[in-house]
């Protein structure tokens, strides 16, 4: 029997049960009140047994019965509208599954990445220099150890490449899709399913649903105000259906631009989203979606440990907006540094004239999904994506032509890809049965140059947010054109033994093969030397997956997760990640012998306890992590020393642990702890030297979080208030360079008004008004965000972490039509 009613204040995972399809369409959507919340909306939880009886569409929130005498032993439970925590069961037992939905999403700034609140999970870590998380350069997230290039990330099906800046096979998921745009965020924090296509799950992944166009025509604008200019603008419009089959799009328009905390310069990106749903017939549709993203952000000044000690958090570059910023670098390159640089070891890295990113992007797909019979679906997606970058950095330490001591240093990469993903689906008595293949081709160019800046009185500098592409360059720097072909297909079934009980098995198999040609190298700049070229593959037959999932009484359940994943080699820039395409021929032939693909064996137990007065979770995991890439930098930041190593294996123990208690009504408080030991196994050697890495925690990763969160929720106010403790990370190899444990809180409320009809008829079509208030940083921290954005060093301190945002005030209007 359904329960009619559980109040709002609850949590509660949407729990998926794949099932034949019945005609006429019929679908379910069963809400469990499951334990393992990671906070009062976020779940560290798993997902529930499959009931080979009951499937569901993308619709939150809606129920409908199913006549099922199996159905009544999972107990249901109806969720409010708008639930945002869900718990996926996508056809298979996947202990590790977590879910971010609208509403929890809505609850952070507008604009706000949906990673950031992903970074509120046990085990999780997310880091930016701006409190929205859309600073490109510095945006980092952490799950179990694992580095975001080691997390696949997907958008409705499609791959988008790894999760970093610069980013060679795909793009950022904020420039994909307009935070306001997305459904959910499901994410595994095991080992990536094996359906994901993705070269990189070893550490799990992002997989973000777009939300869908609007049955009924309506419309939606949200304003921002906030802190240093912030002003964020969203628009949406939905079509409603526009006849009989039910067509319906809707298109959006994001704008976000707000002046950098410290130091000059803006961050202004803007973004259109479309999306058009056409039905065919009963249980099918054909989905086409469109992106168009442009970004143009002044970066913040890369740290060490030298700065920050001997500087203060509050060092940038000099670029002002004015000419005295030009003047004051130019000096600097001279010799000439401002006195609060004084106590500084590396005056001419502390801070250079600036730096800038701009990223334009182009990205769809056309999928069709359907029903071919009562037992089997279809569906296949095909895709494409291009981008173009000029990705810049002033450099003080090789003259302009000009007479200019310094030069603009700009990456000009440029992608293009296209892809097409197809998977079949068939239910048969208790199994569910899924199989499908992946196919991509990408071009990757990567180039830099060198574009002169003027001699003082000559002109105005270089405007580092304006297209370089219409510039002549004085000198190229590098060149490289790789090209990539990736073929991945995988099979699984999860069966159901027991309405309670589930198991599931699957492989996946890659095939990853890149080339790079002899490209250009400057030995006038660099030295003598060449890029590295030639061909790399990855090739892995059978990566088993397997998971199940017990609820061995009312309110208790038990599950485990155990897969293997490999990590195909990265195409990376010249010096700018672990890639053996990112050094020179020599270094790679150097290291040839020991570079090897990433892989790893990851394991998982877990036990989750749920009630109605409290939920509890226990999530113990073991990863055996092998041929980990690291590059290794020395020098200044601009110019490196890098080399790519095998730095040979990792093994990592942690346990996260979660207890959410709801005492009264519309009170719910989480607290979560998690424990990380990730440690490398033997010790690096480099250049003759024994670096003792061996029992050294990995670097950057906490080994111990602590997360508070509270909810309060009183008829149409809802006030959050949340806290964090992060213990101190290595910034070296050998753990000999720290950075410091901080605390962090934030704030927010908002009231929700309702269709405002009730006050005057005239405003009926005004379906909802909310106004919301958020402080972040609440407490003021002086804190160390993100890390190893310029590598990592062996030993000692290095450039190459920022600092966190200050306190921070945001306002925020939505209104809903």
């Amino acid at each position: 029997m359904l329960t009619p009613f559980i109040p709002r204040y609850r949590n509660f995972y949407k729990v998926r049960f794949p099932t034949p399809r019945h005609a006429g369409g019929k679908s379910l959507l069963l809400t469990t009140a499951l334990a393992g919340l990671v906070l009062p909306n976020i779940a560290s939880a798993e997902s529930t047994a499959s009931d080979p009886h009951r499937h569901t569409d993308a619709t939150v929130g809606h129920v409908q019965a199913n006549p099922s005498k199996k159905a009544e032993a999972l107990r249901p439970v109806k969720a409010a509208a708008g639930e945002d925590i869900l718990v996926s069961v996508a056809r298979r037992a996947h202990g590790t599954m977590i879910s971010v939905g609208t509403a929890q999403i809505q609850r952070a700034v507008p604009g706000t990445n949906p990673l950031k609140v992903l970074g509120q999970a046990p085990g999780v870590m997310f880091q930016s220099a701006d409190p929205q998380g859309l600073d490109v350069w510095s945006t980092q997230i952490y799950m179990h150890g694992f580095m975001q290039n080691q997390i696949s990330t997907t958008l409705d099906d499609v791959p988008l490449g790894e999760l970093t800046y610069r980013n060679y096979n795909g793009l950022n998921p904020i420039q994909a899709i307009s935070s306001e745009n997305v459904q959910r965020v499901d994410v595994s924090t095991g080992a990536g399913a094996e359906s994901v296509a993705s070269t990189n799950n070893l550490g799990g992944s992002l997989e973000y649903q777009s939300s869908s166009p609007k049955d009924k025509v309506g419309g939606e604008i949200v304003q921002t105000f906030g802190s240093y200019d912030l002003f964020h603008t969203f628009i949406r419009a939905d079509s409603g259906k526009l006849n009989e089959s039910g067509t319906k799009f809707f298109v959006s328009y994001m704008r976000n631009d707000t002046q950098k905390w410290k130091g000059g310069g803006n961050q202004f990106s803007q973004q259109v989203n479309a999306k058009l749903v056409q039905p065919v017939g009963e249980d099918s549709k054909i989905t086409a979606y469109f992106d168009w993203s442009d970004l143009h952000e002044y970066l913040y000044q890369d740290y060490s440990l030298d700065i920050m000690n001997n500087g203060g958090y509050n060092i940038d570059n000099y670029y002002n907006g004015r000419y005295s910023g030009y003047v004051n670098a130019y000096n600097a390159a001279l010799g000439h540094y401002p006195a609060n640089f004084s106590g500084i070891s590396d005056k001419a890295d502390a801070a250079y004239y600036d730096g800038a990113a701009n990223i334009n992007d182009y990205l769809g797909y056309l999928q069709g999904d359907f029903r071919i019979t009562d037992r089997l679906r279809w569906k296949t997606t095909v895709y494409g994506h291009g981008q173009t970058n000029a990705l810049t950095w002033t450099n003080p330490f090789y003259a302009s032509p000009t007479g200019s001591p310094m030069f603009e240093q700009v990456k000009q990469p440029s992608i293009q890809r296209f892809g097409i993903l197809s998977a079949a689906h068939y239910d048969i008595a208790h199994n569910h049965i899924e199989a499908g293949v992946w196919y991509e081709n990408n071009q990757f160019n990567s180039t830099m140059y060198g574009y002169a800046e003027p001699a003082l009185g000559q002109g105005a500098p270089l405007n580092a947010v304006d297209s370089f592409h219409t510039r002549d360059a004085f000198m190229q720097l590098f060149g490289q054109h790789i090209s990539t072909n990736t073929f991945t297909a995988y099979a699984q079934d999860t069966y159901n033994i027991l309405p309670n009980l589930a198991l599931h098995f699957g492989f996946k198999s890659l095939l990853n093969t890149s080339n790079a040609g002899n490209g250009y190298y400057n030995n006038a700049y660099y030295g003598d030397g060449e890029m590295m070229h030639g061909s790399l593959t990855t090739f892995r037959a059978f990566l088993p997956h397997i998971s199940g999932d017990w609820h061995f009484l009312k309110h208790h359940e038990l599950y485990f997760d155990i897969a293997e994943n490999v990590h195909a080699y990265p195409q990376a820039q010249f010096k700018t990640a672990a890639s053996p395409y990112a050094q020179t021929e020599a270094s790679y032939l150097a290291s040839s012998a020991s570079l090897k693909p990433e892989s790893d064996w990851a394991y998982a137990i877990g036990y989750r306890y749920s009630s109605r007065i409290f939920d509890a979770s226990v999530h113990a995991y073991r990863i055996n992590f092998f041929n980990r890439l690291q590059q290794i930098t020395t020098g200044n930041i601009v110019n490196p020393v890098a080399t790519v190593m095998n730095v040979g294996n990792i093994t990592t123990n942690g346990v996260d642990a979660a207890i959410t208690l709801r005492p009264v009504n519309g009170l719910s408080w989480t607290n979560s702890i998690s424990y990380n030991h990730s440690t490398y196994d033997n010790n690096l050697n480099s250049q003759g030297v024994t670096y003792h890495t061996k029992g050294q925690q990995a670097v950057a990763y906490p080994r111990i979080m602590y997360k508070t969160s509270a909810i309060y929720d009183y008829g149409p106010m809802e006030a959050t208030i949340d806290a964090s403790w992060t213990s101190q990370r290595n910034l070296s190899y050998t753990g000999d360079a720290k950075v410091p444990s901080y605390w962090m809180s934030n704030f927010g409320l908002r009231y929700r008004f309702g269709n405002l009809g009730k006050y005057a008829h005239a405003l009926n079509r005004v379906e909802n008004l909310d106004l919301s208030f958020n402080i972040y940083n609440l407490n003021g921290a002086k804190y160390v965000s993100t890390m190893g954005e310029n590598g990592f060093p062996l030993s000692g301190d290095f450039q190459s972490f920022l600092v966190g945002a200050p306190r921070m005030f945001f306002g925020s209007i939505k209104v809903s039509f």
